[in-house]
């Protein structure tokens, strides 16, 4: 076969590969739920929502996938879902769902190998429901006040963390979580007893494990999931190092179901 005919086809496979993966990332879309809920109407509502969300647009249109986001729990059913490669919980809380036939929905979903990264505030939502904290990894009890504090990188082989220095310093809350699953892979952690404010913590801090997980990465009933404790505060959304935190973990989380559909 002619030199030229050989290259020729060569460079068809390329392209075709190149293609094939444009469009793997062209066709991955993700819903970002963000509701937060209690009967008495007396739950935290974070004002940093609609920056997270917005933040979360923007990573999808630099990274080529599809953004979605309600605060509606209506939109937890088997036909809608299987639109999305992740879910992305961005500072819900209390109560995420309304019935039964959306949390098997949920269920179902993460199941399918699909993606799931939950951020801040996310780990207090649907507290009375042990699959959830599983699916986090954990759930929140309480934090001290917004201070700054040292943030260590305890896996710097995981991609959302692998630009970042070994020690920062951040301000935010400072997430105590229990129900941590023994599958957790910290990512990011700091030493609780560096804290401020911990005598006045209704729980103990003593009962929690030191260096405390702040983020951490596993998977759980055949998806990958992340939990970043970070992102109190609105103007962070915009901070590389949140941003890139985020982005890289819903990348992450979202090739959890390319993997599947190659096999």
């Amino acid at each position: 076969m002619p030199h030229n005919a050989v290259v020729h086809i060569f460079s068809r496979i390329a392209l075709l590969l190149a293609i094939t993966v444009v469009s793997l990332h062209a066709q991955s879309k993700i819903l970002v739920y963000t509701r937060n809920y209690t009967p008495d109407g007396k739950g935290y509502v974070h004002d940093n929502i609609a920056t997270s969300v917005e933040a979360i647009k923007k990573m999808g249109a630099e990274n080529h996938f599809t953004v979605d986001s309600s605060d509606s729990p209506e939109v937890f059913t088997d036909a809608n879902l299987q639109q999305y490669a992740a879910l992305v919980f961005a500072n819900s809380n209390n109560e995420a769902f309304t019935s039964d036939d959306q949390r098997a929905a949920f269920k179902r979903y993460i199941q399918s190998h699909h993606g799931f990264v939950a951020i801040h505030s996310a780990s207090g939502s649907e507290r009375s429901w042990p699959y959830f904290w599983q699916v986090v990894g954990g759930k929140f009890v309480e934090h001290p006040p917004l201070q700054t504090f040292a943030v260590h990188v305890a896996d710097p082989t995981f991609p959302a963390v692998k630009d970042l220095p070994a020690d920062l310093s951040w301000t935010d809350e400072c997430y105590f979580t229990d129900h941590l699953s023994p599958d957790i892979h910290p990512i990011l952690t700091t030493d609780r007893t560096r804290l401020d404010g911990l005598p006045k913590m209704r729980t103990d801090p003593n009962t929690y494990p030191n260096p405390l997980p702040l983020a951490w990465y596993h998977t759980f009933d055949g998806s990958r999931e992340v939990y970043l404790a970070l992102g109190h505060r609105k103007q962070d959304y915009s901070n590389p190092i949140l941003y890139n935190l985020i982005r890289s973990s819903i990348l992450w989380s979202i090739q959890s179901k390319q993997d599947t559909a190659k096999q």
